[in-house]
């Protein structure tokens, strides 16, 4: 059984067309005190006693971890014999460390909460990949950057591009999945005299070709939209951009538009517009794992 969270209710109705399994019916609700209520609907409440439950909540904001919690905790008074907690998207999950005194590990702090009322998750494309090993039960993270080639058109002469080196296997993957180009990633040059960064290729000419950017997130924009802009002045013929979590927080979409992408593709980790493809398949495989 799958109990979606507010915010992933696309990506959990593709995984219970993926797995065959129900698709329970939660209830939300806001108290006049701003307190949160998130529940299994009393008719499906019955249904749940003795079966495994799959909690699917992306945790974007803070009022989603709650809710993440409060549908656990709901599964598990039930009666679910199992508690699977699959987060499409996971929030502060980029704190993974204190990079100043004082400061919290918030990926950390967050895992164990999750902890506490499951007894398996899974991760879609975290941006840290160690994010796993703070939680205190069992953790698996599967990929969705393969799912990101389907949307791509007929491309003229492919290159796809990560943000940088450490990213490049995403672009791999997702090359590899259309099934033609190269791959290569940009490099971040700072002008110590005036503090300007500047982002160029690593290697590979881009005139005349369709470039494709790929990253694991896409937030604010700024760094992707400065991308697009570096490689249109270099002659570059389309470009689109690809990411697992469409964020586009703030005023990204404008900032992508203005810079001059053909097309943004994300998946339903995040619900966006531009989530053209889902996640469920990857999820599911991972879910048919632990049968």
């Amino acid at each position: 059984m799958i109990l979606p969270g507010s915010t992933s209710q696309a990506l959990t109705a593709e995984l219970a067309r993926e797995t065959g399994e129900r698709l329970l019916q939660p209830t939300f609700r806001r108290f006049p005190d701003g307190e949160l209520m998130a529940a299994v609907d009393e008719d499906d409440a019955t249904a749940v006693e003795g079966e495994r439950v799959v909690v699917v909540a992306a945790t974007q904001t803070s009022d989603a971890h709650l809710e993440l919690l409060q549908l656990q905790d709901a599964a598990r008074e039930a009666g679910a014999s199992e508690v699977v907690t699959v987060i499409p998207y996971m929030g502060y999950a980029r704190q993974d460390r204190a990079f100043k005194p004082g400061q919290p590990v918030s990926a950390r702090a967050v895992a164990r909460a999750v902890s506490t009322g499951t007894d398996r998750a899974v991760l879609v494309s975290p941006h840290e990949p160690d994010v796993g090993e703070a939680f205190d039960v069992p953790c698996e993270t599967v990929d969705a950057a393969g799912r990101l080639a389907a949307p791509l058109p007929d491309l003229g002469d492919p290159l796809f591009l990560s943000p940088d080196e450490g990213a490049i296997e995403l672009a791999a993957t997702v090359r590899d999945t259309y099934g033609a180009g190269e791959t290569d990633y940009f490099v971040k040059e700072r002008d110590y005299d005036t503090g300007a960064v500047s982002v160029e290729p690593n290697d590979a000419p881009v005139a005349d070709r369709d470039v494709v950017l790929v990253d694991d997130i896409v937030a604010t924009g700024s760094t992707m939209s400065e991308s697009i802009a570096v490689l249109r002045e270099r002659g570059a013929d389309r470009v689109f951009v690809t990411c697992v979590h469409p964020l586009l927080a703030a005023s990204a979409r404008t900032k992508l538009e203005g810079a001059g992408v053909e097309a943004i593709y994300g998946t339903d980790t995040l619900e966006r517009d531009v989530s053209v493809v889902s996640a469920a398949p990857v999820v599911a495989e991972a879910l048919r794992g632990s049968d």
